[in-house]
């Protein structure tokens, strides 16, 4: 009998989408007393077979939607919400049909407040600019709204790990950015703050300022040995020295290095980020004993353990610190789904589809908010659409309204099982490959009368490293 213009609620539903899907589909539904009509009924059915989120009402205003989970951004004490938008897909790599700003300008309105971006993704400060005026967020402007600037969380990044430019680096200790515009880490950041509040030519308003500066892909020790000078060493004002120095400057509004004479705040927190190498990020935490590091941005998915994983690595120990840890590469970068497992060339690696049947969206943004630890989740965006079963953020909105640790530890394993095959398991080529339970690294024993041992700390596979999985027998 054809489904038409009767009133259904789920209880009635539910039969039809599992006779049509096959099993109980993975959907949030609140549909009490909602008509739906036979077209609708079809585009439910399809959507529970892909694993969407059907949404209350089905047909709705953003202003309908349930207001955004929160987490404590760590140490910062800013009550983020759990879905943050990533600042690359169509804001960095824009198709000729979509505009960046409206994804931006969307954000706002659904009450998403992290919001990421970096020097390194061409256009993607100069959207958030273009949005920042929309939304009057420009300070010194006319009818500048002060109270919406500060009830969000902007970070900007910045690659570059020396403070002045013209240094010849090693292979192990590359600035990317050095040769776009040649002005060290003072001229990175004042280029963010001109391309996002002001004219996009190094000029800012007074009152500009981002939230937070991650010291952006950190690969290796040799870079962390860089941007430690200054700090671990003295400061030489004719000679060089690392990113953070500089960086504490203009959080602090002092002038250590001599790069800060009018003393300005335009920072509030710094931080850093990290793909590939979990040992060297938690050296980058160790050795801060000026308890500097605020933020921790890290990949993190469902394929994690297949890798030299961050899970039981850096982000126990950046948890320790009250580090507020920032996920990315929830979808492995797009290679869980249409894209090549390579770093993105242009628009065309660019998802724009919202989850398959096989691998749904949500289990793998419920599996990064899961993981303990993890204060918000950062998600590129290549896709807008009224459709809310076809707009990536709508989409991935609902499924980050996850409480932390509400994930059973058994389901988290049915969801790295169903993505273990994804590619042939080769899904997370931005991390470095799997190693298995290391020995304690590095021992050295100095000293003559007294004796010190010191050793690089093991690192860990499917467990946390603790004193009961690795008991230490001293023998003299």
């Amino acid at each position: 009998m054809p489904v038409r213009n009767r009133t259904l609620d789920f209880s009635t539903l539910l039969p039809y989408l599992v006779l049509l899907v096959g099993r109980t589909p993975i959907i949030n539904v609140t549909m009490k007393n909602q008509t739906v009509s036979r077209r609708q009924f079809v585009k439910l059915s399809a959507a529970a077979a892909a694993g969407l989120t059907i949404l209350p009402g089905f047909r709705f205003g953003l202003d309908q939607l349930p207001a955004p989970m929160t987490r404590t951004l760590g140490k910062t004490g800013f009550e983020v919400t759990t879905l943050g938008l990533g600042g690359q897909a169509s804001l960095q790599w824009t198709p000729p049909d979509v505009d960046p700003v409206t994804i931006i300008l969307k954000a706002f309105k659904m009450g998403i407040n992290y919001y990421d971006t970096s020097n390194l993704y061409q256009g993607s400060q100069l959207n958030y600019g273009k949005a920042f005026r929309h939304l009057n967020l420009i300070p010194g402007e006319p009818g500048y709204d002060k109270k919406l600037r500060e009830s969000i969380f902007l970070t900007t990044k910045t690659h570059i790990r020396w403070a002045k430019p013209g240094v010849e680096d090693t292979d192990e200790v590359r600035d990317r950015t050095q040769g776009d515009h040649g002005e060290g880490t003072v001229g990175d950041l004042k280029r963010s703050l001109s391309q996002m509040f002001g004219d996009g030519q190094g000029s800012y308003p007074e009152g500009a300022y981002v939230d937070m500066v991650l010291m952006h892909a950190l690969n290796n020790i040799a870079e962390v040995d860089v941007l430690y000078k200054g700090l671990e060493t003295p400061i030489d004002p004719e000679g060089n020295f690392g990113t953070m120095v500089v960086l504490k400057d203009y959080r602090d509004g002092t002038n250590l290095t001599g790069l800060n004479p009018k003393k300005e705040k335009l920072i509030r927190h710094i931080g850093f980020s990290g793909h590939l190498n979990s040992p060297a990020m938690i050296n980058m935490i160790q050795r801060d004993k000026w308890d500097l590091l605020d933020g921790m941005l890290v990949a993190i998915n469902s394929n994690d353990k297949l890798y030299l994983n961050h899970q039981y690595n850096v982000i126990p120990v950046a948890e320790a610190k009250n580090i507020g840890i920032i996920a990315m590469k929830v979808f492995s970068d797009g290679a869980m789904y249409s894209k090549y497992a390579a770093w993105t060339r242009d628009h065309n690696g660019v998802v724009r589809t919202v989850g398959t049947r096989e691998i749904p969206s949500k289990p793998l943004i419920e599996y990064a908010l899961s993981t303990p630890g993890i204060h918000t989740a950062i998600i590129g965006i290549g896709q807008i659409s009224d459709d809310n079963l076809k707009c990536q953020l709508v989409q991935n909105y609902y499924a980050a309204q996850i409480k932390s640790g509400s994930l059973t530890e058994e389901r988290r394993l049915e969801i790295e099982k169903s993505t273990a095959h994804v590619k042939e398991g080769k899904t997370n080529y931005f991390q470095s490959p799997y190693e298995g339970l290391t020995p304690p690294q590095n021992i050295q024993v100095m000293g003559d009368k007294e004796l010190e041992i010191t050793w690089n700390t093991a690192y860990a596979v499917f467990q946390v490293i603790s004193s009961s999985l690795s008991p230490m027998t001293w023998i003299f």
